[in-house]
């Protein structure tokens, strides 16, 4: 923990600064932000910070890596608003999109274990006049609808080669084929993932082809990486704000109020 060399109880900003390679004014910021409770302040106006600050400054630091910092942010400011239930929602509610990534990723990895046999029947797809009418043709807005996406990403996606429409020789629309749908299925997922639209197209290339799947499966391993590494940085936040809401718990116990957060 940060000492001030002067007094064992009160902390400068500087203090809190270096124990995370920090600077000052960031201190500040997160004070301003209401990341930490409002400082003390000295009869000449200088900030003094106490063992609480200290830890609101850890805890936030531990939940961003599994929050990320607008989720982390909003976590402490309720924190230290005293709306601890308010907290507790934000944090379930990460915990939830992480268990729907990974649902996401065994969706994405089913598709791999369903890529030959869609590989096979794409060698007819859009061939012939009734190929316009196949049982599993959708247009533009019905597919962004069932993917929960703008049709201006579909576009979008087209444009980088992620999916190839053909159009309706009568009215000119797009017309996805179950190929297409798969494809946009699965980089769908695979934007979820994290990955950039230039390292998914070769992944949907491959795909198509079926001319190799280790660029597929070497995502899918790096995928399972980073879900775990979240899901760890998840747990070591919890232990973090834990240890910072115990600390406060015992300040306020002591009969001593937990400092307050500025105004808003």
């Amino acid at each position: 923990m940060a000492r001030n060399p002067q007094s064992g109880q009160r902390l400068r900003p500087v203090d809190l600064a270096r124990e995370h390679g920090l600077s000052t004014q960031a201190v500040r910021n997160y004070e301003e932000a209401g990341i930490l409770p409002a400082a003390g302040r000295t009869p000449h106006g200088y900030r003094t910070y106490t063992s609480l600050h200290a830890g609101a400054l850890r805890a936030f630091l531990a939940l961003v890596p599994g929050h990320g910092h607008r989720t982390a942010t909003s976590i402490m400011r309720a924190v230290n608003e005293g709306a601890a239930e308010e907290a507790f929602r934000l944090i379930d509610e990460s915990h939830a999109q992480l268990l729907d990534d990974r649902r996401t990723l065994q969706a994405v990895e089913s598709a791999l274990r369903d890529l030959e046999p869609l590989t096979v029947s794409e060698s007819g797809a859009g061939s012939g006049p009734a190929a316009a009418s196949g049982p599993g043709d959708m247009f533009i807005g019905p597919l962004a609808g069932k993917l929960g996406l703008r049709p201006a990403t579909l576009r979008k996606w087209e444009r980088a080669g992620l999916v190839r429409p053909r159009r309706d020789p009568l009215t000119g629309y797009r017309v996805y084929d179950e190929a297409d749908v798969r494809d946009a299925r699965l980089a769908h997922q695979l934007r979820r993932g994290g990955y950039l639209l230039e390292q998914i197209a070769p992944l949907i290339a491959q795909v198509r082809t079926a001319g190799g799947l280790e660029p597929l499966e070497a995502a899918l391993y790096d995928w399972h990486g980073r879900l775990s590494t979240r899901g760890r940085a998840m747990l070591t936040g919890a232990a973090q704000l834990e240890a910072y809401l115990r600390e406060a718990d015992e300040t306020e116990g002591c009969g001593q109020p937990a400092p307050s957060p500025r105004p808003g």
